[in-house]
């Protein structure tokens, strides 16, 4: 390659046909290349094996995120993050629609995922783009329970009793830690930023078939094996908000979130973060600056930029909202 110097990198979605999937990323967001009559996700940004997001823009096109990670390590991720991680891009982040219902459902932490023999676990967190009214979110237990209790909810109907159900609104925050009971109700559209883990155990699923008469697998036990039979409080996240001004939404060992609507040009700093950090633009267009290179987003569109990169300047067409998202490795110290 005659110029291999980092650039900030747009990717190729992929989507993915869900039973309870709907049409609102071809006509709400304007994605009209998707192929699928039932789209219920879009991955944006992925290092999950076997559907890594593949380099849309510049030299490093058609390479895919995991193997230009083999290629630029550190600068790439982070220091930090690549002793961490090594050559698996450590977050996963989707556009989902949900058109009916999602399952009920768990995901491990990462000390149960080990003993269940994977590699990680799964904490995620939603920020709602739009919802119909009346829509529902699942969101951990209203009350506490035991194994016991809760395996005879499941066995005589009452689960849906033991739930958090909460009504959403566009711009809420919702923080799912792995080891938390929720679901997605019909009518959200939503970012989720993850863990990189595919790993869902089914509880119920509403008791909905396929085109052939087919449920789906349910998990119960290892549901039973990670569940928090904690009760959960308030669960909306509660943030501050202020146009052209960043707003830190979610901030956990996985990442750190934060949301920026802003209608004049912003400048980030981030010379003392040791980490890659990825923008989704869920509204309005928008366009980064940084490394010598120009990459415009719409809304849905993500792009990830380098740990090598120091000043990162966003600039919208009328008024744009992105979320922000990094790796903050404190305990490490900063990139030198």
């Amino acid at each position: 390659m005659e110029d291999s110097a980092l650039y900030p990198l747009k990717f190729y979605p992929l989507f993915k046909n869900k039973i309870w999937g709907g049409n609102k990323i071809k006509t709400d967001l304007g994605i009209d290349y998707s192929p699928l009559p039932n789209c219920g996700e879009m991955w944006i940004l992925s290092g999950v094996e076997g559907n890594e997001s593949m380099v849309e823009n510049g030299f490093l096109a058609e390479n895919n995120l995991n193997e230009v990670l083999e290629i630029y390590n550190a600068d790439l991720i982070g220091e930090a993050n690549y002793a961490r991680f090594g050559n698996e891009f450590p977050l996963l982040i989707k556009i989902i629609d949900a058109n009916d219902r999602l399952s009920v459902q768990v995901h491990p932490d990462d000390a149960h995922a080990r003993q269940q023999g994977l590699e990680r676990g799964k904490t995620e967190m939603w920020y709602v783009m739009d919802t119909e009214k009346n829509a529902i979110i699942i969101d951990g237990f209203s009350k506490k329970l035991t194994p016991e209790s809760y395996q005879k909810s499941l066995a005589d109907g009452t689960l849906m009793d033991c739930l958090n159900a909460v009504h959403p609104a566009k711009g809420d925050v919702f923080f799912i830690p792995g080891g938390r009971v929720h679901a997605i109700g019909k009518g959200i559209l939503l970012a989720e930023i993850q863990q990189t883990s595919d790993t869902t155990y089914r509880i119920y699923d509403w008791d909905r078939t396929d085109n052939n008469g087919n449920h789906r697998e349910l998990h119960t036990q290892q549901a039973l094996e990670v569940l928090d039979f904690s009760k959960v409080g308030a669960v909306k996240t509660n943030y501050s908000y202020n146009k052209n001004a960043t707003s830190k939404i979610v901030e956990c060992p996985y990442f750190t979130t934060s949301v920026l609507t802003f209608d004049k040009p912003i400048k980030k700093d981030f010379s003392t973060l040791d980490s890659f950090v990825a923008y989704t633009c869920i509204e309005g267009i928008c366009a980064i600056r940084t490394l010598n290179t120009i990459v415009p987003m719409r809304a849905s569109e993500c792009t990830l930029v380098p740990a090598i990169a120091d000043i990162v300047e966003l600039f919208p067409e009328k008024e744009a909202k992105v979320l922000e998202v990094y790796i903050d490795n404190p305990e490490q110290g900063t990139r030198n």
